[in-house]
């Protein structure tokens, strides 16, 4: 299992969950931020330190951001594989640029 960065992070990318990271796994995509699951030792330091709620454990995220399984399994492939997933989920969404 690992972490999930979902919606609440797009066009948002805080990065405090990054500085608390010990194994530094999140990284920074063009429009939000991603952990690496391969990185990702499950130690929960990120989660609590998100002030947009956007980061879970896989196996508790809400069923409606299930795309973003798929958008941060996707880093180990690169961020030309993350960022049309993240542009195609915010589209379908209507997610836009300026919260």
């Amino acid at each position: 299992m690992t972490y999930i960065i979902a919606e609440p992070c797009i066009d948002i990318k805080d990065r405090s969950c990054v500085d608390v990271c010990p194994v530094d796994c999140i990284h920074e995509a063009g429009r939000m931020l991603v952990i690496d699951p391969e990185e990702c030792i499950d130690c929960g330091a990120c989660e609590p330190e998100c002030p947009v709620e956007a980061i879970f454990p896989e196996d508790a995220l809400p069923e409606k951001w299930e795309p973003f399984v798929k958008i941060n399994y996707a880093f180990p492939e690169g961020m030309d594989k993350v960022d049309p997933l993240v542009d195609a989920y915010a589209t379908e969404h209507n997610v836009q640029n300026s919260r």
